[in-house]
């Protein structure tokens, strides 16, 4: 009798628990399903179908579906198949997007099957699902391409998305949103749109030989006026001559303009190099740097500072309103500035400077070995392991890697009187300089990976924004009793360190040099 008892309640045991089960399922299942009143009448998909695109996220959209069609609607299909052929706007390319196979599709979408329509809905969903990863965050990931990269993933729910669009009156409006909307990445578009109209060019690389001036004779000329011609910074004329004229040269000051050269007139080397790019050449840049601007955050902040590095140039933008610019200089090829997005943070006024490891190896110690005065008159101390200081002459090649460096406060000072921190895994920051006569330069890619900034203090004041405290003359006062002081940023500040080569202004096309020389290599990337 007590077993029979047992038997019967281990059975109403694991019938319950099987119960429990099932509906932890069925919620499991609700959970996927999306919120989507269905258009027309779905058609049914074979699970099987989608094994082909070897495609998670594809695979649990229709899952949460209950493997039913979803684009019944033919002005939402048109929509979404007009945006993909129109990809190529955005620097993209929409054979990626089986343009072709879905325009087919739609052809006949009113006589094909339902094995077909399954087809192309799956297609159509697949298509708008890798349009949506690209236009967010790029065909490729910069993380694998680049060390010295610190930005967020742009995040993005694909399948939740889908829904959005799904659900939405208005899909065109919802799929530009979508888009980046920085001011930067609409004027990218408009040059790919401005060189677009630019006839195809098959001229010769011009070789330079020597500076040309104006009023010179050189066979060069002719060649060059030519580019100036195309690129329309000079009239078409019926003759050339080889003579630089007046002309001319108006012409080429416009060209050195746009190509941030310095706007002297004078034809060398490095408006030989500018002029010798094509329009093919042009085309790439501008298509890698649509590339790079789908990486940068969406979201900049109400109030941020944004620094082309390839421009050298620091802008501060508030509601979308750029209230200051500062000349700014950064790291040479061999020590790059990083590319990163972070906050603002703290003020340092006359900084101490530890020199880092790299200028340590490379600079301080060699220094150091062909003369120990170097030390005294950089005013850089010397301090061991337990903190003791180590005088020059005490100083031992053997130890030097062990010993800390730090540079007193002062004007000659590597950092000047100011240092503007915020948080990066780089160890780099913004700051005056001791080389104030460097920003005259053109090309001020010269330092060792930090960002040396044009009048800093007058940045700093309006930073602080505290007229009482705070003040130029506050700050000045700070200054000249040559002893460190933090202060800390209470202003929400964002702060971006980016790279672009390409964009327009007024119709005009804008191109600066590739002081890293990244645009060839990723032009490659993205074709492969």
């Amino acid at each position: 009798m007590n077993s029979l008892f047992l038997i019967v309640l281990l059975c109403t045991y694991f019938c319950c628990k099987k119960e429990e089960l099932k509906s932890e399922v069925i919620l499991k299942e609700e959970v996927l399903q999306p919120h989507v009143q269905l258009e027309g009448k779905p058609t049914y998909i074979d699970s099987t179908s989608l094994i082909s695109f070897h495609n998670k996220v594809l695979t649990d959209f229709y899952k949460s579906t209950n493997y039913r069609t979803v684009w019944q609607s033919k002005e939402k299909r048109e929509v979404i198949l007009d945006k993909l052929f129109k990809s190529d706007q955005e620097g993209l390319n929409p054979e990626d997007y089986n343009i072709g196979k879905l325009f087919d599709f739609e052809k006949k979408a009113t006589i094909l099957d339902s094995l077909d329509l399954a087809k192309y809905d799956i297609l159509l969903t697949s298509s708008l699902q890798k349009y949506i990863s690209h236009l967010t965050n790029g065909r490729l990931n910069p993380l694998k391409l680049y060390k010295n990269w610190d930005l967020k993933e742009n995040e993005i729910d694909i399948n939740a998305t889908v829904v959005q669009l799904l659900q939405s009156d208005s899909l065109a409006y919802k799929i530009e949103q979508l888009k980046p909307n920085h001011i930067v990445y609409k004027k990218l578009k408009k040059a790919l749109q401005l060189i677009n109209t630019f006839p195809k060019d098959n001229f010769k690389p011009i070789k330079f030989t020597k500076t040309i001036l104006a009023n010179d004779t050189n066979p060069s000329v002719i060649d060059i006026k030519k580019r100036l011609i195309y690129w329309k910074e000079l009239q078409p004329k019926d003759s050339l001559t080889p003579v630089y004229d007046e002309e001319t040269v108006m012409a080429l000051k416009k060209f050195q303009s746009r190509h941030g050269l310095a706007i002297d007139a004078k034809i060398g080397p490095g408006t030989i190099a500018s002029l010798n790019f094509s329009k093919n050449q042009r085309t790439q840049q501008i298509l890698v740097n649509l590339e790079r601007w789908k990486w940068y955050p969406k979201q900049m902040g109400k109030e941020y500072i944004i620094i082309n590095i390839p421009d050298y140039k620091l802008t501060l933008v508030n509601h979308y309103d750029t209230l200051r610019t500062h000349k700014v200089i950064v790291g040479r090829a061999k020590r790059k500035t990083p590319i990163l997005s972070s906050k603002l943070t703290q003020v340092v006024f006359n900084p101490t400077w530890t020199v880092p490891p790299t200028i340590l190896r490379e600079d301080v110690i060699p220094a150091v070995l062909k003369s120990r005065s170097y030390l005294t008159k950089s005013n850089i101390k010397v301090y061991d392991r337990n903190g003791r200081i180590v005088s020059p002459y005490e100083w031992q090649l053997s130890q030097a890697k062990t010993y800390r460096y730090v540079q007193s406060p002062g004007t000659f000072n590597s950092l000047g009187m100011v240092k503007i921190i915020f948080p990066n895994r780089f160890s780099v920051y913004l700051h005056d300089t001791n080389h104030r006569d460097y920003f005259e330069k053109n090309d001020r890619s010269i330092s060792s990976g930090c960002v040396r900034v044009e009048n800093p203090l007058e940045l700093t004041e309006y930073l602080l924004n505290d007229e009482v405290n705070w003040s130029l003359e506050k700050i000045t006062e700070t200054l000249q009793n040559e002893r460190t002081k933090f202060v800390k940023i209470k202003k929400r500040v964002s702060f971006h360190l980016l790279y672009w080569t390409a964009w327009s202004e007024n119709n005009k096309l804008i191109f600066r040099d590739d002081i890293y020389n990244l645009d060839a290599n990723l032009y490659n990337q993205l074709r492969n």
